[in-house]
């Protein structure tokens, strides 16, 4: 093989979807192509002219258009364009020309019917719309353990349960002949709640015993061993489905701090997740440190635990895991954070005046958190409340919890969204006339500065108040046109980074020249995307993701945009996320910019194709939210 078909085939071989051909494939594909240079400003394909090669961009810039003149895409390095021709009548589809001096690979006809028939991958490739995102994606989800895994398939034995009438010595006794860490409690009733034993009988499922609340319940309470179990069960039981994910249960037992985790097939208990049972499939750090969180004794001993912080993060991404769970583990620990602040400012304070629930807004509340975030809260207070007699307290709570906040490593938010601000720590009734407003009387400059706290949820305190603001805000937004109108046009303000010329659009802000920041230009303008269509629906999940779940059963988008819009999503946002990590493995601080150059060429068309979704989304907007004549 000579050195210049040596050269093609290492060039075919480094871009899909030629990067997973056979060494045989790769061997007839370099000696079988032509190659051709186009100049800047000349077509390559006119619209309806007969086509029999598949065009590959070895180097410069092509522009696709529809049959209508309209961009349709902006192709270059290891880019295919041709196929659609190619697949149907044999006919250009979608009419070319160089934008650039542009040298190109002509694949022939026999070659690609040769490829599709060989190569499955490659097949997938060239006849399904955007494969080559949908395929990365997936296949990341599909090498992930802890999303494939369910709960059933940790469970080694059937729980041990016992009536909430028996006695703390009896339900001991069995524990300790059953060699369990933990029973369940049961009450002997017929609810919609119940299961039915193997004698065909009724029970509820109302509590959990275990060896730690033994100690602290009742040894350290000096109750009898007489007491019965229904005196010290919990007030609330967590419980997970048994064909549920073991994601899902390592997200319930650390937003919960909870190391026993029951789990049910329906309603009868089938076993119980231990937290030794999930260490093997998620990162020890994740887990202890929400633990340790809780047992810390000052502000000063949660900033010592910000270095695990970046530990958990980064052993999260080199474990494989997807964006939602590393946004959830993150959110996770940064609500128990808040959590832990808000119980230190009460012992300090003493009690609430008046009953009151912490907010907390923007990606913390979406569970979309990574580790270059700031701190977005809000304070939603019982309607008893009356400044002159008790802001002073909700005042300094605030400050308590921002400080301590800050020197965890989440800085004051530069916009003022946090309890520390008078207008942001208001009763019930003041937060749903703000909401009312926001919706009836949308303004455009006032959204943007506000569309922030549609992502809301509770973190410490009364989460009733925070559930009556969601509920009111679902039902109130998707009837407002004019209000969905608005926030689509905010929506639009942060474009991603395609240009005229070749791939990517630099940031030229004097500290990021030559960089792209995928939050301001990706995940950032796909979260309000998603949030304007959440909106639309009715929609009260916060959660990116779990929106899209929402927008797809109400049937609102066009077949496969939905799909598409997650998989950009989960793409772009795990790009920015192992390029923090890599900050953190280097001792840099992480942030939010890369520079295409240092990203792998598949990965760099990847983010492109993401970048088009985004884009087409965007355009979108303007198609289905209309602002309405008066």
């Amino acid at each position: 093989m000579s050195a210049e078909i040596q050269e093609m085939r290492d060039h075919f071989s480094r871009y899909p979807p030629f990067d997973n051909l056979s060494e045989e494939l790769l061997d007839a594909l370099a000696t079988s192509i032509e190659v051709t240079y186009v100049r800047a400003g000349l077509p390559i394909l006119e619209f309806n002219a007969p086509i029999h090669t598949l065009y590959y961009i070895r180097s410069g810039a092509v522009e696709i258009y529809r049959h209508s003149g309209e961009l349709y895409n902006r192709l270059g390095e290891g880019d295919i364009f041709g196929q659609f021709g190619l697949l149907r009548n044999h006919r250009v589809r979608f009419p070319a020309t160089a934008i650039e001096d542009t040298l190109l690979y002509l694949i022939p006809e026999e070659m690609f019917d040769r490829l599709c028939d060989k190569d499955e991958n490659f097949a997938d490739f060239v006849e399904l719309a955007e494969p080559r995102l949908k395929a990365t994606v997936e296949q990341g989800l599909r090498d992930n353990d802890m999303m494939a895994t369910r709960v059933r398939k940790l469970l080694s034995r059937l729980p041990v349960m016992i009536d909430e009438e028996a006695t703390v010595q009896e339900a001991a006794r069995r524990m300790t002949e059953e060699q369990v860490s933990s029973v369940l409690l049961l009450q002997p009733v017929e609810t919609e709640e119940s299961f039915t034993d193997n004698e065909g009988n009724s029970w509820f499922l109302s509590g959990i015993l275990t060896d730690e609340d033994l100690r602290a319940r009742v040894l350290a309470e000096g109750l009898s061993a007489q007491t019965p179990l229904r005196a010290i069960r919990h007030g609330k039981l967590e419980t997970i489905q048994s064909d549920e994910s073991v994601y899902e249960a390592m997200l319930v037992m650390l937003r919960n701090n909870i190391h026993h985790l029951p789990a049910l097939h329906r309603r009868r208990p089938v076993g119980v997740v231990h937290l030794s049972d999930i260490v093997r499939y998620e990162t020890q750090s994740s887990l202890y440190l929400v633990s340790n969180i809780f047992s810390q004794s000052s502000v000063k001993g949660l900033a010592r635990l910000m270095p695990d912080v970046r530990a958990a993060f980064v052993r999260l991404v080199d474990e494989g895991a997807t964006s939602q769970m590393i946004g959830g583990a993150m959110s996770t620990i940064g609500r128990s954070l808040i959590r832990r602040l808000a119980e230190l400012a009460e012992e300090e304070l003493g009690p609430a005046p008046i009953p009151y629930c912490l907010m907390i807004n923007g990606s913390m509340a979406r569970n979309e958190q990574t580790l270059v975030t700031d701190q977005d809260n809000a304070l939603v207070l019982d309607d008893r409340f009356d400044p002159g007699q008790h802001d002073g307290w909700f005042a300094a709570l605030a400050t308590f919890v921002s400080d301590g906040l800050d020197a965890c490593g989440y800085p004051y938010c530069s916009g003022g969204i946090m309890a520390t601000n008078e207008k942001w720590r208001q009763p019930l009734t003041v937060w749903q006339r703000y909401f009312d407003e926001w919706i009836e009387a949308p303004d455009q400059q006032r959204l943007l500065h506000s569309s922030i706290f549609f992502d809301l949820d509770a973190v410490y305190g009364e989460e009733r108040f925070v559930e009556t603001l969601q509920q009111r805000v679902a039902q109130r937004a998707s009837r407002s046109p004019r209000f969905l109108a608005a926030l689509a046009r905010n929506a639009l303000g942060r474009t991603p980074p395609l240009g005229f010329f070749r791939t990517f659009v630099m940031e030229k802000d004097g500290r990021q020249n030559n960089s792209i920041n995928l939050k301001r230009r990706g995940t950032a303008p796909l979260v309000d995307v998603i949030r304007v269509h959440a909106l639309a629906v009715g929609s009260q999940a916060q959660n990116s993701f779990d929106r899209l779940d929402d927008i797809e059963r109400a049937a609102l988008l066009p077949a496969g945009q939905v799909e598409r819009l997650r998989h950009a999503l989960e793409f772009i946002a795990m790009v920015r996320i192992r390029h923090q990590a890599w900050d953190v493995k280097h001792d840099h601080p992480p942030d939010n910019n890369i520079e295409p150059e240092n990203v792998t060429d598949s990965e760099r068309h990847n983010l492109k194709d993401a970048f088009q979704v985004l884009s087409n989304a965007q355009k979108f907007l303007r198609f289905r939210y209309p602002t309405p004549v008066r």
